[in-house]
């Protein structure tokens, strides 16, 4: 309430004005905590959810409660970012190089985070069925971009690597089936309606509808960026599919998430147009800061000490603890009887655990997605623990990652400080941003030209080579 009286005293009569100026410093407050916890060497996520606590009704309250509720549709469009970047990794032609071990890890990692969860949601603290069936459901779901940006960060390669990057790819797909069941069983609970296989069965049709219907949504995207176009009008044509696709599944109150998955992964392998990605990456940070921020500031920090009554007897603190400590350890344990099962190398199953642990964008999204099915207190509680939690796992998660590709041999110290650094761009693209077109390009020329460099040298030891035996073969003519 602060917020609005604030705006009333300086004499701000225009909701427009309000509306804007709001958004405004929701963008300072996360870029200006960046520059905090960068050199804390934490990753953006987290300082987005600090940013939106400090400047929410449990700080400084300086954004009004109706432009929070204003942005609702924010986490639909969030997810669909996130799933549509996921989707990159989907490769047919990986997926087949390492066959169904990958699917095998997933399902036993995943499994083993959600009954570990159940058992100490329903049977050990006593909460209610439908808030521990979708708390345990959402156990399930990683952090993709935060382990991508560790692997990133230390130059990591190997089988570890491209084991852990197909099984988080796989992750938040299982996470999202295993939610869509929760919430359906969920739902019946509320309803007063007994359980029921129709129940169940028919939101879970509706996901696989919903993932026909984004991997057509990618072959039209396909068919759009056929013809040439300009940077400008591929990213319109993409945002416009993206949108569309998310107001759909908003009609049909399903999440966006697993039909963005399939558009883009129709998308790449049918284009292996990787520059798109790029594209979208460059234009969605700010939604994706909105979005976290907004978390924070909905964030309800006297809930973590108050029980909830529709939920247990329970305080929310204690709950959340314990979901933190048992996802960690339903993880590790899911994911090294899985590598053992489908006998993978000693490094990847000691370590693939550690480096499953953060937990964020797509958990949030699919916590405020939740909490709107279960509604009242219930919903209040699951968004809390899992956002509460994501601030965690983002603080331990990276360092975890890190530590497990290190103990994997996926890098070395060594390796890291001495990484080639690229070729200086030239003098007239100096000025430009990390992030522009004409940058790019140098880099992209830069690969294409070492490329040639190698086919020349191949060419012409196979020339040099077929000079020996011709002298060879006039030798034995003599």
């Amino acid at each position: 309430m602060f917020a609005a009286s604030l705006y009333e005293k300086i004499g701000f009569e225009s909701s427009a004005a309000v509306a804007i100026l709001s958004i405004a410093m929701i963008l300072i407050a996360g870029f200006l905590m960046t520059r905090i916890t960068k050199k804390l060497r934490l990753p953006n996520v987290t300082a987005y959810i600090l940013a939106g606590i400090l400047i929410g009704p449990f700080g400084l309250d300086l954004i009004p409660p109706n432009i929070v509720e204003g942005m609702n549709f924010l986490p639909d469009i969030a997810l669909s970012f996130i799933a549509f970047s996921t989707g990159e990794y989907f490769r047919f032609e990986t997926l087949k190089k390492n066959g169904i071990g990958v699917v095998i890890i997933t399902l036993a990692e995943a499994i083993f985070a959600t009954i570990f969860v159940f058992i100490l949601c329903f049977f050990v603290l006593r909460l209610s069925l439908p808030f521990s069936i979708v708390l345990a459901a959402l156990a399930a779901a990683t952090a993709p971009a935060s382990t991508m940006m560790t692997i990133r960060q230390v130059h990591a390669k190997g089988s570890f690597v491209d084991t852990l990057l197909e099984v988080v790819a796989l992750d938040d797909l299982i996470g999202l089936v295993a939610y869509s069941v929760a919430v359906s069983i969920a739902t019946l609970r509320l309803g007063g309606t007994d359980f029921s296989l129709g129940g169940v069965l028919l939101p879970f049709l509706l996901n696989i509808g919903m993932l026909a219907l984004g991997s057509g949504f990618g072959y039209l995207t396909m068919l759009f960026m056929k013809n040439r176009h300009s940077s400008d009008n591929r990213l319109i044509i993409a945002i416009t599919m993206l949108f569309s696709f998310c107001g759909i599944c908003a009609l049909l109150e399903t999440s966006p998430l697993l039909g963005c998955m399939a558009m883009a992964t129709v998308y790449i392998n049918l284009t292996e147009d990787e520059r798109l990605f790029r594209q979208l990456n460059y234009f969605s940070p700010p939604i994706l800061m909105i979005f976290f921020v907004r978390s924070g500031i909905s964030f309800d920090l006297g809930a973590l000490v108050k029980k909830s009554g529709s939920v247990g007897s329970v305080p929310l603190l204690a709950v959340g603890i314990g979901y933190f400590l048992v996802r960690i350890v339903g993880k590790y344990v899911g994911a090294f009887l899985g590598c053992q099962a489908v006998h993978t190398e000693k490094n990847v199953r000691n370590y693939l655990g550690l480096a499953l642990i953060p937990q964020a964008g797509v958990a949030i999204g699919l916590a405020e997605l939740g909490a709107r099915t279960l509604g009242g207190e219930s919903g209040k509680a699951l968004y809390t623990i899992i956002l509460a939690s994501s601030v965690l796992y983002e603080l331990i998660g990276p360092v975890c990652a890190k530590g497990a590709l290190f103990l994997s041999g996926s890098y070395s110290e060594e390796e890291v400080e001495t990484v080639p650094v690229p070729t200086p761009l030239p003098p007239e693209n100096r000025d430009e941003a990390v992030y522009s077109e004409e940058a790019e390009q140098h880099y992209l020329d830069m690969a294409k030209g070492e490329e040639h460099k190698k086919k020349h040298k191949k060419r012409k030891q196979k020339k040099e080579e077929k000079k020996k035996k011709d002298r060879g073969n006039k030798k034995k003519k003599k």
